[in-house]
């Protein structure tokens, strides 16, 4: 079969894990019970014999057409033959209890003959597991875990694949199901289809209640932003993860192939500025709990990025036996990126902090005492040179963009003390402040350029710079910023969307090879032209942004610009939170770049 392209897929999910299906109606990437769970379902990175459920005609599919749908986490996915049409509709239960799927197959027009595809293999591809019949369907068990295949057609198995041929008649709905559990305990039955289907419907429109409207053209793809976002969300903790898969390549062939199912703390204060502007003030609330336990002990062990239940210890290795999206391997498990220092992280944590409190989140005093080990953390380091913001492995220098966020602890801070009343060292810190300021402006700025350079030791230019008038360092109409977004356009930019840096002998980051652009950075770039004034021309950028999600509404974290492809994790919550801040400081509406600006 030939293979997926990475926009070929939508997800589904429960809010403890999600799984992948492309528009050729084959689940290929699945981790039970959690996100970072070991993978049953792998072909994604790897072959079909990695474990893959496909649901689709017989005969050649004319064509294939997807939706969501409307304010929903449920996908359709409608294909028509030269026989008729028929849908199947996939959706995860928000769990009570066992992770749960749910695949419908239902019959719109003419007779179709499908046919259903399951090969399971835990431990990312490698286990076949022991299936026994039950009543309804099949139990698959291996080691600690086990899928109950339940269905109202009849499954048959076949050289340890299992198997399902059925017509699609108007008027008629046949049911698979798949549900997670225990080894040790009997395979639970499942719940009534459409009961479960209504159940999901009924939550993703009752959350989405709480979305602050836009009010103009945006709506939509905002609101599959921010469904995005909470799918990326693990509910009994409040983590947030970065992406749900792992090693899909940022440079097709190459080895920049990155674990991102865990939860970076930048990424995720991020994501929560975007939703507490958008009105979800709750989830905001529980990632400061999650946070909170996190840091418990020493907060000076503060960790750039956690395990979805706040583990610390995220080893990384390779797993041979998986080649890797297109033959991109190695794949990799864990990431090694949890032992960097990168001081921008505790400037992105004192700014959510800071607006923790603008929202008129609840005060905790915990919450202050970590702030205040924080700001003496970086008061004692903020002049050692880190890894940075993109996770450089290389050696470790003096980036500019990790000084501005160590400027913002400081800001944030002083302006917690003067605002809202906390008990602190303000006088110190302004002192500290002005010298990290100074700082900048003599070692990050290039004066015979013109332009914010990269670190203190090159000439180079960085996308992260883009964040300097976001984060209320510099206005982004002043000289020095209009001079510095313009070198980055055009240094940086393929075709309207911008690289993170240089690669090569102008940019080494440690690793070989190149990459594809950021699709973040390219909305970054927006926001400066929307604080600079320049509305109309923010705006024909935006949408021509917007044209490179897959139509559902989904986007990655890098793209290929020569090949018109998607690359990297997929989907990628910074790219959807950039997503929805650009699309409401385009609009003016709860504009996040003047929000946050205006401290």
């Amino acid at each position: 079969m030939e293979r997926e392209l990475i926009e070929d897929y939508g997800i589904i999910g429960d809010l403890h894990t999600v799984a992948l299906i492309s528009k050729r109606g084959s689940i290929d990437w699945l981790c039970l019970p959690r996100f970072d769970s070991n993978a049953c379902l792998a072909r994604l990175i790897g072959s079909d014999e990695n474990g893959f459920w496909r649901i689709t005609p017989k005969e050649p599919v004319i064509k294939y057409e997807r939706r969501y749908l409307p304010r929903t986490l449920i996908l359709e996915t409608t294909f028509t033959t030269a026989s008729g049409k028929v849908k199947v509709i996939d959706f995860m239960p928000p769990r009570n209890s066992h992770p749960s799927i749910y695949r419908l197959v239902e019959g719109i027009d003419g007779v179709v003959d499908m046919t259903m595809e399951l090969i399971v293999r835990f431990d990312y591809g490698t286990t076949v597991p022991w299936v026994r019949h039950m009543e309804g369907g099949l139990s698959m068990v291996s080691g600690s875990g086990g899928l109950a295949i339940s269905s109202n057609v009849a499954l048959e198995s076949e050289d340890f694949k299992t198997i399902a041929n059925f017509q699609a008649i108007p008027g008629e709905t046949q049911t698979f199901s798949a549900i997670y559990h225990d080894s040790i305990t009997k395979p639970p039955a499942p719940h009534e289809a459409r009961e479960s289907f209504e159940h999901a419907f009924s939550f993703w429109q009752n959350y989405m209640n709480g979305c602050k409207p836009i009010f103009g053209e945006y709506q939509e793809v905002v609101e599959r932003s921010i469904i995005t976002l909470k799918a990326l969300t693990y509910q009994p903790t409040g983590a947030i993860v970065a992406s749900p898969t792992t090693s899909l390549p940022e440079q097709i062939g190459g080895i920049r192939n990155w674990d991102y199912r865990y939860c970076w703390l930048r990424d995720a204060t991020f994501t929560l500025y975007a939703l507490m502007i958008d009105g979800f003030e709750r989830e905001a609330l529980k990632w400061r709990e999650w946070l909170l336990r996190a840091a418990a002990g020493d907060p000076t062990q503060l960790q750039i990025m956690y395990g979805i239940g706040g583990e610390r210890l995220i080893p990384e290795f390779t797993i041979p036996w998986l080649s890797g999206y297109r033959d991109s391997a190695p794949v990799r498990i864990g990431n090694a990126a949890s032992n960097q220092f990168q001081l921008d992280v505790y400037g992105e944590l004192m700014d959510a902090f800071y607006q923790f409190r603008r929202s008129g989140i609840k005060y905790s005093e915990e919450s202050w005492h970590l702030q205040l080990v924080i700001v003496d953390f970086v008061a004692k380091n903020w002049d050692k040179p880190d890894e940075g913001i993109w996770e450089i492995r290389g050696p470790r220098r003096h980036f500019t963009y990790s000084k501005v966020m160590a400027w913002v602890v400081f800001d944030r801070a002083i302006k917690l003390v003067e605002r809202y009343g906390m008990a602190g060292k303000d006088q110190e810190w302004r002192a500290i402040r002005d010298d990290i300021h100074k700082s900048i402006m003599a070692n990050g700025y290039n004066e015979e350029l013109g332009y914010f350079v990269q670190d203190y030791e090159s000439t180079n230019l960085d996308a992260s710079l883009l964040l300097l008038p976001l984060v209320g360092f510099i206005d982004a109409a002043d000289p020095k910023m209009v001079r510095t977004a313009q070198a980055i356009d055009e240094r940086l930019s393929i075709n309207n969307v911008v690289k993170r840096y240089e690669t090569g002998e102008s940019g080494e980051d440690g690793l070989p090879g190149d990459e594809g652009v950021f699709l973040a950075c390219s909305f970054w770039l927006v926001d400066n032209m929307v604080l600079a004034g320049k509305t109309k021309e923010a705006k024909i950028r935006f949408d021509k942004l917007l044209q490179l999600g897959n139509e559902l509404g989904l986007f990655s974290e890098e793209y290929d610009p020569n090949n018109l492809s998607m690359l990297g994790n997929f989907p990628q919550a910074l790219t959807h939170v950039a997503l929805i801040n650009t699309a409401r400081n385009v609009t003016q509406e709860l504009s996040p770049a003047k929000h946050r600006t205006s401290s």
